[in-house]
């Protein structure tokens, strides 16, 4: 059975780019341009990973990750953020909210490879 991964951007060009890596590494993809579609599709459906872009409209990427770890849920996400800035203190608040693992924009398959390998997802 596949995994299952939510990739939340506010931009369609790297939704694009992530969905056709992560189904060549057989993951199932969904996708959402803010974080209050992507809270809103997790409580309909719970992924195993969470492509996670920090800077959004309607709720960014962290207001969503705090409202994703206070779900009370079975199942608990990996969640890689995704950022454009190589700002530690952006990185270091993204894990201290519950990310698992973060990637630097633009990415490719062998960056993200890599990273979803870290977290136990390939």
């Amino acid at each position: 059975m596949s995994k299952y991964c939510l990739v939340v951007d506010d931009s369609s060009v790297i939704r694009k780019v992530a969905r056709r890596i992560l189904e060549g590494l057989t993951f199932e993809v969904a996708e959402a341009e803010d974080g209050k579609q992507a809270f809103d599709a997790c409580r309909e459906r719970m992924p195993d990973a969470i492509l996670l872009d920090w800077s959004m409209p309607e709720m960014d990427g962290f207001q969503f990750l705090q409202s994703l770890r206070q779900l009370e849920t079975r199942k608990t996400p990996k969640v890689v953020f995704c950022t454009t800035e190589n700002d530690v203190s952006q990185i270091a608040r993204a894990i201290h909210l519950g990310a698992d693992e973060y990637v630097l924009k633009p990415f490719d398959k062998t960056i993200l490879t890599a990273k979803f390998a870290q977290v136990g997802l390939i």
